[in-house]
């Protein structure tokens, strides 16, 4: 099990955009009467757009650009967001609190996402739903899923799999972590790790194997537990490390990666060292949302006491797409779920 302190902060800063109390409050005025975004996503989505108008210039292109370049930074935290008046207790099982009556988290949520993409749902990660709620599950602590506590979660890419074996396409482009309510001991760090810094400290012949169909990954702990029945499900042969050095992309599932050679195994571990080497890392508190390049970097999080009595930590999720084209393949009647 890996320690907190094995994780240091890289020199390269990530971007970080902080709301006007004046601004806050102009869009927290608008969503705390708004019904559930989900309801009627397009529509919802639409209106979002014309509510988020309301940040600065400045503020909205740095955003924009976030989502957009391929040179930024692959992590920006947006600080002083709109929180919901009341917050009841935290779920205890992964679900929706049925006790949520305002929607302000969510709106924030969806309102930042369609800055950077189009929110989509997967059949196998929380029923497909579009906003994911992200707690501690205690049959779950230990796992290498959204629901561990007691477990260090591995550096990883949030990566969407099919029974056929394939991680390319329904990859999210980008996720959105909104935080609801903070850990009861303020302690859990979520850590994100540049694949570029993560290349400039690894040796040549270990980038050069990373970079070599070497590695098989296993499907998400969701996938495994609920459909394979608790066993592997591993992916044909991929590289872990791709495209130009200026700007590679990286991907590892957080359930497991298997190396087809010795070479490829001890890689692997050089990498999760280099990770923790270069990331950098923030505590996420109420009224603060995380925007994560899933293709530039790794992200982790350290564990955290969680006692699963309503007040532990509750952030809120979205998996994003530049389009939902290119994954039509897999579409359910819904154009924004897939299998």
């Amino acid at each position: 099990m890996l320690a907190d302190a094995d994780v240091r902060t890289s020199e390269r800063t990530f971007t970080e955009f902080v709301l006007t109390d004046t601004v806050r409050d102009a869009i927290g005025e608008l969503l705390v009467s708004s019904p559930d975004p989900v309801d009627d996503i397009d529509r919802s989505l639409t209106w979002l757009r014309v509510v988020f108008s309301a940040l600065p210039i400045e503020l909205l292109q740095g955003i924009l650009d976030f989502g957009r370049h391929v040179d930024t930074a692959g992590v920006a935290l947006v600080r002083n967001l709109p929180v919901d008046p009341v917050l009841p207790m935290t779920p205890v099982n992964g679900e929706p609190s049925p006790l949520k009556r305002t929607f302000v988290a969510e709106g924030v949520l969806l309102g930042l996402s369609q800055l950077l993409g189009e929110p989509v749902g997967v059949t196998t990660e929380k029923r497909g739903r579009l906003v994911h709620d992200v707690v501690p599950v205690s049959t779950g602590a230990l796992s290498q899923t959204n629901q561990s506590s007691a477990a260090f979660l591995n550096f990883h890419s949030d990566i969407v799999f099919d029974e056929f074996g394939r991680f390319d396409l329904p990859n999210p482009d980008f996720l959105v972590l909104n935080c609801l309510r903070q850990d009861v001991s303020g302690e859990a760090v979520t850590y994100y790790a540049d694949a570029r810094d993560v290349i400039n400290v690894l040796a040549t012949d270990v980038v050069e194997t990373l970079r070599t169909p070497l590695f098989r990954l296993n499907a998400p702990g969701s996938y495994v537990r609920d459909v394979a029945g608790g066993a592997a499900v591993l992916s044909d042969p991929i590289p872990i490390i791709s495209g130009p050095p200026s700007a590679p992309g990286i991907v590892v599932s957080a359930n497991g990666v298997a190396g087809l050679t010795g070479e490829a195994e001890a890689a692997l571990g050089e990498l999760q060292r280099a990770c923790r080497a270069v990331a950098h890392q923030v505590r996420l508190e109420s009224g603060t949302a995380l925007l994560i390049n899933n293709r530039k970097g790794l992200h982790a999080r350290s564990q955290f006491l969680a006692r699963h009595d309503g007040h532990d930590r509750w952030l809120q999720r979205t998996y994003l797409r530049r389009s939902l084209w290119d994954i039509r393949y897999r579409s359910t009647a819904d154009s924004r779920r897939v299998h």
